[in-house]
Order: structure tokens, then sequence, then C-alpha cells
């Protein structure tokens, strides 16, 4: 299952069943789980670490050094679970400061030409289209979508089932369960269509609907805003975990 032409280091650790295909490198501190496919001209490098069943396509590069100037050296870690697609070209560059990990989590979906960038922090389910970019030090929740060709700045964070509309620039964090959409990205209106694929309450929807409302279009500061959700609204899960994400949020809300 490993083609002539591939270059594997004696001290990497390949598990049953993995398929490395022509030209694909694999470097001396990669972890590569069981079941993995490599198609062709992979590149697997530095202190990296794959799950089971992951599935990566031409040319693309994991687990290399960050591009980040204030890179000082040091062991920097790249961790990924399982079953995810990396098609491509895409990148996924390791962390910056000694010690540190970029992660990524399971049942992802990164379309050709992405790139995640050092120290960030990928949840699972997540979809990157096609030449999404994450900066530095961001984090994407479960669930969440990455329009094409969309740029988030780094220290952003994107919430749970959030989706990113095509060509967005994203400074600010966008909120669990909204649509964001602009350049600069604005939170436009609750995803609907992702919190039904998802299987969301009617009820919890309706109640997201009237969190978007209260911080998006009554002109209040999010501080208020939240006040009123936290009194109006039932404490159902997605709405103490808008609340929560919101309370966090060190760059404030797309608005």
């Amino acid at each position: 299952m490993v083609h002539p032409t591939a270059v594997i280091h004696s001290n990497a650790k390949i598990g049953a069943g993995c398929q490395i295909g022509p030209y694909c490198v694999i470097g001396e501190h990669v972890v590569l789980g069981d079941g993995c496919k490599l198609h062709s001209h992979v590149v697997l490098d530095g202190h990296l670490t794959l799950g089971q069943d992951n599935e990566i396509f031409p040319f693309a590069s994991l687990g290399l050094k960050t591009q980040d100037l204030k890179w000082k050296g040091g062991v920097t870690r790249v961790e990924i679970g399982d079953h995810n697609t990396f098609r491509e070209y895409v990148t996924v560059h390791s962390a910056t400061s000694d010690g540190g990990v970029t992660r990524v989590g399971s049942h992802n979906h990164i379309l050709a030409y992405c790139h995640i960038a050092h120290d960030c922090q990928v949840g699972s389910h997540v979809i990157m289209s096609n030449v999404g970019t994450l900066a530095g030090h961001v984090v994407v929740e479960d669930h969440a979508i990455v329009g094409g060709l969309a740029a988030v700045h780094q220290f952003c964070r994107i919430g749970r089932m959030a989706i990113i509309g095509g060509c967005s620039k994203v400074v600010q964090d966008v909120p669990p369960f909204m649509l964001a959409d602009g350049s600069p990205a604005v939170t436009r209106t609750i995803n609907k269509v992702g919190l039904e694929r998802n299987g969301v309450s009617e009820e919890a929807q309706s109640a997201l609907k009237q969190a978007f409302k209260l911080l998006f279009r009554e002109g209040l500061t999010i501080s208020n805003a939240l006040a009123r959700i936290e009194a109006e609204l039932p404490p159902l899960p997605e709405v103490q975990h808008l609340l929560q994400f919101a309370r966090a949020s060190e760059r404030g809300l797309s608005k």
C-alpha cells in the first residue's frame, strides 16, 4: 500500500492499512493513524499527528513550520483527528511558540487551497470552501462553514453552526448560529438552513432569531442586549452558548 516513489523517514509511525501514493514525503516525527489515504505528492512533516481514516489529496502540506516571523525555534506541533478530508494544496501549519499546538478536530472537509495557520483551533464537522483562509490563533467551533475565498483575521472566533459568506473579510468574532457576510463581514441573520440541518429545535431557532434582533437590530450595546437576552429568552442550550460566546469576545462581534 506504499508506492515505491514515496519517501518515508524510518522513524515515522505509519498505522495499519494506510495507502501512501506516488511521491509522498513523510517526515521523522509524523504519526499517521490507521486507514489514512495519501493520494500523491503529499508532504507530512514536523511534529504532526493524524488520527484514523484521513484522506489527503495531491500537493497538500500538513505540519510544516509556521510562516509567522515571530518563530524562534523549539518544538511546535499539529494535532489532527479522524475522518478528515484535505483537498488539493491545503496547508496546515505548526504553532509559533515552543510547546504550542495547532489543532484540527474530526469529520472536517477542507477544500482545495485552504490555509489553516499557526495556533488555530478548528473543531469538528467544519467545512472550509475553496481558498478559505484562517490567520493565526483563529478558533472555529463545531459545524461552522467558511465560504470560498473568505479570510479570517488573526485571533477571531467563528461560533458553532455559524456560516461565513464567500469572499468575506472577517475582522471580528462571528457569533454562533449566525450568518455573516461582507467586507468587513456583518452578521446578517440566523443560519436557518444550518440550524435545520443540524436538528436544532423550532423553539431554539425562534429564540435565536429574537436574540439576533436584540444583538444586531435594536441599537443596544452588546452588554445591554445580552442582559435582555438572558432576562427575556428561555435558557436553552443554544441561547446559553450564544451568551457565553459573546461575553468571552475580545475582538467584539461582527455587527
